[in-house]
């Protein structure tokens, strides 16, 4: 007799814990990247030396992408999750006793590091449990949590002063928190019995519009939250209607990933992803030609921005993950958080840079060229590369290990030093079973 298909509720119950814990740690990222913000510029270090402090994490976020697949391997999704939990609540207390930016820097890069690690735990645990039939509504529910969880930490910062101790130990509190549900509960693993390299090169091929989506989405994200708040004071708003600004476009972008990842189960997602980012560029070009946007006018157009910008990524997660086996997704997934950084580093410094020749409106002059880049991708994968017909896609069907994974032994070629590093550039390097 065939099982009843789980719905999309049932699956996210089952991964409550890991759910949960992601919504807290994302907390206290919100949180760490305004006070961070904040405490340096009280502290006088600098535009230029901030800028580089804060580049520091995406150069970490790197270097996660690439080696957390190799630990996940060897020691299972609970562990790998915990240890960079325990490392990021470590950091962030770090920033708190040395007030210095070569000790920030690092500290960034390590927080990086463990940020991008947690991401690829997370979501090649989602994608190990859901089928193409769910994949875009659960992505959206991690997503949705996400975006709550970035915006409610944000809001904490007006809670205790900058400058003392109280915020930094309460963001390492909300980290440390993460692990709690997930350590004391029975959460359900994806099986590890055997995996496959794959890099840019061979993701690309499998889904191009995955891909190089993921490596857009970090664009636009990293202009959003390394210039966005940079675009609201420029524009005339003070520092309260900033906050509110930033919190506007967040929750924009929290409130419609849930209709659109059930959209995107329904019918073909790279239509949904081309009508999203051209519902975007129209957006950005109404606010970049338009002049005298009072602080409620603005603050608007940044929740329908954040509803068309800030939704995309967990549908780029869905196309690219509808082409791969259970044995490609932790690799995969390890290579679209590459994807993602590499456009993160990009993306503040593309929109600062039409920023210093445009004004504060280049901002948007900047989600409006990254957008109409996705646009014509879009329309051209749909043209060369169609997505499988819903006939042919498998249905969810959920098999928990009774054991968490313990790993499998791997020997790969050129391994040790740089041997991750080499297979998520290349995608050629194929991993062989040790014995």
């Amino acid at each position: 007799m065939t099982a009843a298909r789980p719905t999309t509720l049932s699956a996210a119950y089952s991964l409550w814990t890991l759910l949960l814990g992601v919504g807290l740690l994302m907390m206290g990222n919100g949180l760490q990247g305004s006070l961070l913000g904040v405490r340096a510029s009280a502290a006088d270090f600098g535009n230029t030396v901030t800028g580089l402090v804060m580049s520091a994490y995406f150069v970490g976020f790197l270097a996660g992408s690439v080696l957390t697949p190799r630990k996940l391997r060897e020691v299972g999704h609970v562990r790998v999750f915990a240890a960079l939990a325990s490392i990021t609540s470590v950091a962030i207390l770090i920033h708190a006793l040395f007030v210095d930016p070569l000790v920030w820097s690092a500290m960034r890069f390590v927080t990086g590091f463990a940020y991008a690690g947690l991401y690829v735990v997370a979501e090649s645990w989602l994608n190990g449990y859901a089928s193409n039939r769910l994949r875009g509504r659960l992505l959206a529910i991690y997503m949705v949590i996400s975006y709550l969880g970035m915006g409610g930490g944000q809001l904490l910062l007006g809670s205790a002063d900058p400058d003392g101790m109280a915020l930094f130990l309460l963001v390492s509190i909300l980290v440390s928190l993460a692990l709690v549900p997930i350590l004391i509960s029975y959460t359900p693993q994806p099986e590890i019995t055997q995996t496959e390299s794959m890099g840019l090169r061979a993701l690309y091929r499998l889904s191009p519009l995955g891909t190089v989506g993921c490596f857009m989405t970090g664009v636009t994200n990293g202009a959003v939250f390394g210039m966005g708040a940079v675009f609201a004071s420029d524009s005339g708003l003070d520092v309260g209607e900033v906050s509110i600004f930033m919190g506007a476009f967040i929750f924009g972008g929290a409130v419609v990933q849930w209709p659109l990842g059930k959209l995107s189960d329904r019918v073909d997602r790279q239509w949904v992803i081309v009508t999203v980012a051209l519902l975007a560029v129209v957006l950005a070009l109404l606010g970049a030609i338009s002049s005298g946007w009072s602080p409620a006018a603005l603050t608007t157009l940044g929740a329908l921005l954040g509803a068309t910008t800030l939704t995309l990524y967990s549908i780029f997660l869905a196309c690219a993950n509808d082409f791969l086996t259970d044995q490609q997704t932790v690799a995969a997934s390890a290579s679209l958080v590459l994807a993602l950084g590499i456009g993160a580093i990009l993306g503040p410094a593309s929109a600062g840079l039409l920023m210093e020749w445009l004004g504060p409106n280049g901002f948007l002059w900047d989600l409006a060229i990254m957008h109409v880049v996705m646009v014509a991708f879009g329309l051209y994968c749909i043209r060369v590369h169609p997505t499988r017909d819903s006939e042919e896609q498998g249905h969810y069907v959920m098999t928990p290990s009774e054991t968490a994974p313990l790993g499998t032994a791997w020997a790969e070629e050129a391994t040790q030093d740089f041997g991750q590093l080499e297979l998520a550039l290349s995608g050629d390097v194929e991993s062989t079973e040790s014995a």
